[in-house]
């Protein structure tokens, strides 16, 4: 049931007593209703949203860039009325072998649309001094048993080898993956491709977000078709291909280790056991990426780190 900034909203927006279904949220708090008018149409609520400002400045950036982003129908408080941009969820039409190739190629080809943008001046840093940071959730939730010592002996491997293969920042979406990728086959090109959830977005380097989307926490992707996309990528944007492979590892490894943190904490202290189920997927990630040439300093600290047991369910 909305607030009442919530109501207040939709009232001024022509959407009081329309009919309101949940959706099914993200790892945040914030919450998602469908709503629909007796007319047909339909919107999307956001409740819970925190400071919506990044929300909102970021959807307007990429949609001036031509990506397609919900249109913002009205704000106020922690709510948002926007577009419904539907369920084709890339998470979902890509069950279908036959459409994994061309849906990917699409979600990647809207990376070389974004990144032949600059990072915009709002848009935050996350290079390689904030990325290892950014590691606290793994230390405290997942590794919070590793030898002593081999923090530092992890963060500053990791910080050197970031530091050695980091290039100009763009932006990024920061949690680019199917489950926030949309289909939308009525428009053209890159357009077709609807993004959420870009509270996030971020400064950061250009292989973090084809990471986010090869390496998926929620869902296997064929190593072949993995391959296939960062030449794709790589081609596209005149990259060295084997200097961009390098960095693409090293930005997957931070990620998954971070993700590793965050989904031990919501499984075991945010009462979302659900995330325990993902973790022995993005584990595997993990040690993959540790088998890459270019990470070979941290194989044996990691190694030590990753002997400890893992959060059980």
């Amino acid at each position: 049931m909305p607030d009442t900034i919530a109501r207040d909203l939709l009232e001024r927006h022509g959407w009081a007593g329309a009919w309101s279904l949940p959706l099914a949220g993200d790892a945040s708090g914030r919450a998602y209703a469908r709503l629909r008018r007796a007319d047909g149409s339909t919107a999307i609520l956001m409740e819970r949203g925190g400071d919506t400002g990044p929300f909102l400045r970021a959807a307007r950036h990429l949609a001036d860039l031509g990506l397609s982003t919900p249109a913002i129908l009205g704000a106020a408080g922690e709510c948002v009325l926007m577009e419904d941009l539907g369920d084709a969820l890339l998470a979902t039409l890509t069950r279908d072998p036959a459409l994994e190739d061309p849906l990917y190629a699409l979600a990647t080809d809207v990376l070389v649309a974004l990144h032949g943008h600059p990072a915009p001046d709002w848009a935050a840093p996350y290079g390689p001094s904030e990325m290892v940071a950014a590691l606290d959730p793994f230390w405290r939730h997942y590794a919070a048993a590793a030898p002593k010592g081999a923090r530092d002996r992890v963060e500053a491997a990791l910080g050197d080898l970031l530091e050695a293969h980091d290039g100009a920042p763009v932006l990024l979406h920061r949690d680019y993956h199917a489950q926030n990728l949309i289909h939308l086959p009525g428009r053209e090109g890159v357009a077709a491709l609807g993004l959420l959830d870009f509270q996030d977005a971020c400064a950061g380097h250009r292989a973090y977000d084809l990471a986010s989307l090869l390496q998926d926490a929620r869902r296997d992707v064929d190593p072949a078709l993995e391959s296939r996309m960062i030449a794709r990528y790589a081609a596209a944007t005149a990259r060295d291909a084997e200097a961009f492979d390098a960095a693409y590892t090293l930005q997957a490894l931070q990620r998954h280790l971070r993700i590793l943190g965050i989904f031990a904490r919501l499984g075991t202290e945010g009462g979302k056991p659900g995330y325990l189920d993902l973790v022995p997927r993005v584990r595997a990630h993990v040690e993959r990426c540790l088998a890459h040439p270019v990470a070979a300093p941290l194989a044996a600290p990691m190694a030590q780190v990753l002997a400890a047991e893992a959060p059980a369910r």
